[in-house]
C-alpha cells in the first residue's frame, strides 16, 4: 500500500512538472574546405579543362563558380589569407614561413602567424564547432617540432581539434612526413597507400555521424598535396590521357579557352596572349621529347583525376549521411600553375637540375609518377595551365595570382551551375565562412586586440548574380613584384632582384574589356597608371610593415623573373636537403 501511495506521489508530480523539451537540433552547416596546390585556372573540366574531374564539376553543378577570384600567388601568403581573413603580409606571413625564428624579426617577413589574428578554425572552434585539418599546413616555422612550447604555430594550437598532414610545402605522395596532431608519425606501409586517399578517409570518417550523440556542426580543411609536385599517382590514371597531350600544350591553350569561351567561363571576346618567353614552341622539340613531355603531363593529368576521385568519395558520403545539402563546400587552389622546373622538367628529384637527357628518360618513362621519381611537369605545361593568362605562379600577372573558385551549399544556393562574376580575393573566404557559421571574427580577445580583418563576406553573391562584389581594391605583392586592383582596372610591375624598386616598368590593363591581360595600356593612359600606383603605396602602407622590400635571400634567388627559360641556379648553401623516406617513429 505504501509503495502505491508512493508511486500515485511521483505520477502527479510528473505530471505537475513535464520533461524538459529535448534540445533543438544544431542546424548550422557543416563547412569543407577543399585546397589543391599549384592547379592552374584552367585545368578543371568545369573551367575548361580536359581533364576529368566529374566529381568536381557535380560540386560546381549543384554551386557557383566564380571566375575573378584570385590568391596570392604561391601557397603559405595563400593559406595565411585563407586562415585569418588578413592579407598575408599583415600576418608576417609575406612569403613562406621562416627557416628559424628570428624573435626580433616583427616585419611582413618574420614567417610567423601572430597570436592575435585569430584563424577561422579558432573563430568555428569557439562557436562551438568540431575543427578537423587534413593534408597541407606549411603556416609554421620549419623549427618547431610539435614539442611543448615549440608548436605555437601548429594546427591544434591554431584552433583545430585534430590534424593529420604534413607540415611542410611538399611531400612524396607514397611516403609522406607525416604529423598527427603534435607528433611526428611514420609513414604507413600499406601495400598501394596514396596520401590523398589517407586523408579522405580521415575526413570521411570524422564527418561521420556518432549514433547516440547530438549533432554538431564540422569544420573540415581538407588540403591536398596534389597538383604540387611531385606528380604521383597509380599507373592506370596516368595510362587513361595516353595520346591526349601529344598535341603539345600550343594547341591546348587553343582547345581550353575555345571550351571556356562555350561555357561562359571567359568572355567570348577573350584573347590568348602570345607564348610566354622563354618558353619553347611544341613545334620546335623532338620527337623523343614530345613523346617524353606528353607523358608527364598525363601522370599530371592522371593525379588531379585520382584526387577528383576521392573528392567524389567524400560527396557520396555525405549524401549517403544525408548531410550534402546543408553542406558548404568551399574549393579552389592556391595559385596559378608551377613553373619551377623549366623546360626540361625535374625527373628524379624536385628543384635540382635535370641531368637526363630525353633519351634517358624516355628507358625510364615507365617510372614517372611511381614511388621511383619524385618528378614535376616542364613549365610550359603551366602555361597551358592557367589559359587564358601569363606567366603563372610566383609572377603578379593573373597566370600566377588567379584560380577556379567553387562554392556549393544547396539548402542556400538554388541557381546551381552558374557562374558568379563577382571579384573575389581570398582574404574573403574566412568572413564568409563565420557568417554562414552566424559568427563573425573578434576585435578583441582576452584584452587583447585583434589584428583588423580585411577580407568581407561574398555570401550575398551566394543568392544573386547581382550582389555588388565585396570588394573593388584590393592589392598584392610578392617578392617585390607588385599588383592593383581597382573595379575594372588593374596595374602590375615585375621587379628585378636588388635593382631600384623605382626602374621597375609598370604594366596597365582594362580587365573588363581585355579579361586574359593582353594589351598593356600603360602608354595610353598615363593618367590612369599613376593613379593606381599611387593606390597601391596607400593599401600596401596600410597593411604591410614595410610596405615594400626585398625578398630574403633564400626566396630572392628562386625566380629571375624575366625572359629566361628556367630559375636561376639555387646557390648551394641554400639548397633544401632531400626530403628523407620516412622511418618508423623518427619522421
Amino acid at each position: 500500500m505504501r509503495h502505491a501511495v508512493v508511486s500515485l506521489a511521483l505520477l502527479f508530480l510528473i505530471q505537475l512538472c513535464p520533461a524538459a523539451a529535448p534540445a533543438a537540433e544544431d542546424r548550422r552547416p557543416n563547412i569543407i574546405v577543399i585546397l589543391l596546390d599549384d592547379v592552374g585556372y584552367s585545368d578543371i573540366g568545369s573551367f575548361g579543362s580536359e581533364i576529368r574531374t566529374p566529381a568536381i564539376d557535380a560540386i560546381a553543378a549543384s554551386g557557383l563558380r566564380y571566375n575573378r577570384f584570385d590568391t596570392k600567388a604561391v601557397c603559405s601568403p595563400t593559406r595565411a589569407a585563407l586562415m585569418t581573413g588578413r592579407n598575408p603580409q599583415t600576418v608576417r606571413m609575406a612569403d613562406l614561413p621562416a627557416t628559424r625564428l628570428d624573435a626580433s624579426d616583427l616585419t611582413r617577413d618574420r614567417g610567423e602567424l601572430p597570436q592575435n589574428a585569430q584563424t577561422i578554425a579558432q573563430v568555428l572552434q569557439r562557436a562551438g564547432y568540431a575543427t578537423r585539418g587534413y593534408g597541407k599546413w606549411h603556416l609554421a616555422p620549419e623549427s618547431e617540432d610539435g614539442s611543448p612550447g615549440n608548436n605555437a604555430s601548429w594546427p591544434l594550437q591554431r584552433g583545430f581539434d585534430e590534424f593529420y598532414g604534413f607540415f611542410l610545402g611538399w611531400t612524396d605522395q607514397y611516403r609522406p612526413n607525416l604529423i598527427d596532431g603534435n607528433r611526428r608519425i611514420a609513414a604507413p606501409e600499406t601495400a598501394g597507400y596514396h596520401f590523398s586517399t589517407d586523408i579522405t578517409d580521415h575526413a570521411i570518417a570524422a564527418l561521420t555521424p556518432r549514433p547516440g550523440q547530438s549533432r554538431q556542426p564540422m569544420f573540415v580543411y581538407l588540403a591536398y598535396g596534389a597538383g604540387h609536385a611531385p606528380i604521383q599517382a597509380p599507373r592506370q590514371y596516368a595510362d587513361a590521357y595516353a595520346g591526349v597531350y601529344e598535341k603539345g600544350w600550343d594547341a591546348l591553350r587553343e582547345e581550353r579557352l575555345a571550351r571556356m569561351k562555350q561555357m561562359g567561363i571567359v568572355p567570348a571576346t577573350t584573347v590568348l596572349p602570345p607564348r610566354n618567353p622563354g618558353d619553347r614552341a611544341w613545334s620546335d622539340l623532338t620527337d623523343t621529347e614530345k613523346k617524353v613531355f606528353a607523358r608527364f603531363m598525363a601522370v599530371y593529368a592522371g593525379f588531379i583525376t585520382h584526387t577528383d576521385e576521392q573528392i567524389g568519395r567524400l560527396v557520396a558520403h555525405l549524401k549517403k549521411a544525408g548531410q550534402y545539402d546543408n553542406t558548404l563546400i568551399v574549393f579552389f587552389s592556391d595559385n596559378g600553375a608551377a613553373s619551377e622546373a623549366g623546360q626540361k622538367g625535374s625527373f628524379e628529384q624536385l628543384y635540382r637540375p635535370n641531368t637526363l637527357s630525353p633519351e634517358q628518360m624516355l628507358a625510364r618513362l615507365d617510372e614517372l609518377g611511381t614511388v621511383k621519381t619524385q618528378s614535376e611537369y616542364q613549365r610550359p605545361w603551366a602555361m597551358a595551365g592557367v589559359t587564358p593568362f601569363r606567366r603563372y605562379k610566383l609572377w603578379p600577372h593573373l597566370g600566377g595570382v588567379r584560380t577556379p573558385l567553387i562554392v556549393s551549399w544547396p539548402e542556400v544556393i538554388h541557381d546551381g551551375g552558374a557562374i558568379r562574376k563577382q571579384y573575389v580575393d581570398v582574404v574573403d573566404i574566412a568572413p564568409t565562412l563565420a557568417q554562414a557559421a552566424g559568427t563573425s571574427f573578434p576585435t578583441s580577445l582576452e584584452g587583447r586586440a585583434e589584428i583588423p580583418v580585411a577580407g568581407k563576406s561574398i555570401q550575398a553573391s551566394f543568392k544573386s548574380a547581382d550582389a555588388p562584389s565585396a570588394r573593388s581594391v584590393q592589392y598584392f605583392e610578392l617578392r617585390g613584384n607588385r599588383a592593383i586592383t581597382s573595379g575594372r582596372w588593374r596595374a602590375l610591375a615585375v621587379h628585378k632582384q636588388l635593382a631600384d624598386f623605382a626602374t621597375d616598368r609598370w604594366e596597365l590593363y582594362d580587365t573588363e574589356a581585355d579579361f586574359s591581360e593582353t594589351t598593356d595600356l600603360a602608354a595610353r593612359h598615363p593618367e590612369k597608371l599613376e593613379e593606381l600606383k599611387a593606390l597601391w603605396w596607400s593599401e600596401a602602407r596600410k597593411y604591410s610593415t614595410p610596405p615594400l622590400a626585398e625578398a630574403p635571400e633564400r626566396f630572392r634567388v628562386r625566380e629571375r623573373f624575366d625572359d629566361s627559360a628556367d630559375r636561376a641556379p639555387m646557390p648551394p648553401h641554400l639548397v633544401p636537403p632531400p626530403e628523407p623516406t620516412a622511418t618508423k617513429g623518427t619522421n
